[in-house]
């Protein structure tokens, strides 16, 4: 079966064969789209680029769309399975990437949070402990809450004020 260059007309005048455009970067958004071994060589110099690459995030995004875009019609052809075969690395490692940040982000807001959670029970028990809270009470909390758990246990039942801002204080 013969195949045609698949082309993109700007003007009656002037037409693109996607096959004939040269290797380069500048060249790869229109690569991308080609067919065959033009689309197989622009979707392996993409997975080339470096993580973070405008074009590489953009065109991941596009190809990554186009591949669960073809994925839920209805009546899939001989070429959307080949496109899918295609477009299936390139999903598969923005999937990964995308839950690798995702959990990534969410570990970080956790330790947020139990960083938070520490300070304000810091906070809490020097309060019940003292009274109330001065400013130079309010100064220590945050290098209490870099001590180990066990240590400040100790600390918080057994040390005086004036021990606590002298080993705290500035």
């Amino acid at each position: 079966m013969e195949t045609k260059p698949l082309q993109f007309f700007f003007h009656e005048s002037f037409h693109v064969a996607i096959n004939q455009l040269p290797i380069h970067q500048d060249t790869l958004w229109l690569r991308v789209l080609g067919k065959g071994q033009t689309q197989d060589q622009a979707i392996l110099e993409l997975e080339t680029l470096p993580r973070g690459n405008p074009l590489r995030e953009n065109l991941t995004e596009l190809l990554t769309s186009w591949h669960v875009t073809i994925q839920f019609r209805e009546n899939i052809d001989e070429d959307d399975r080949e496109l899918l075969m295609r477009l299936s690395p390139v999903y598969l490692r923005w999937r990964e990437e995308t839950l690798e940040e995702g959990i990534q982000q969410g570990i970080q807001l956790g330790v947020q949070q139990t960083e938070q959670r520490i300070k304000q029970m810091i906070e809490n028990f020097l309060n019940a402990r003292f009274g109330s809270l001065d400013s130079e009470l309010l100064a220590i909390i945050e290098p209490m809450s870099q001590l180990s758990p066990e240590e400040l246990t100790s600390l918080l039942l057994n040390a005086s004020r004036e021990e606590l801002l002298e080993r705290f204080g500035k």
